[in-house]
């Protein structure tokens, strides 16, 4: 897609950030806290199959568009309703930076 209308960014996401503290064992835990909840449109891109683990897992790939926002980073994930929408890198669009396409793999259970 090469444009986008304002008027497609019907979906509303949460966007979280990784909050990671220690465990006082060497480790650590990872909590997502809330950054923003923003409105956008999600485009599927691929879908297929990886072997992982000696087994198969789905995976889909996503385009999520936004409204331009700064701060964006792989690490930060988008949430719709029980969906989970990991970040694989961010993209300003246009020479105004109106919006921002998201890279994302989605979750597959």
């Amino acid at each position: 897609m090469s444009e986008i209308s304002i008027g497609a960014l019907s979906q509303r996401f949460a966007l979280q950030a990784p909050v990671r503290t220690d465990d006082g064992g060497g480790g650590a835990s990872v909590a997502w806290s809330l950054v923003a909840e923003v409105w956008g449109a999600l485009r599927p891109v691929t879908g297929g199959e990886v072997v992982e683990a000696d087994g198969v897992r789905g995976r889909l790939t996503h385009e999520i568009w936004i409204r331009y926002r700064g701060g964006i980073e792989p690490d930060m994930r988008f949430v719709l309703g029980p969906r989970i929408f990991d970040i694989r890198g961010a993209i300003a669009h246009g020479w105004r930076h109106r919006f921002i396409k998201c890279l994302v793999e989605e979750r597959v259970p």
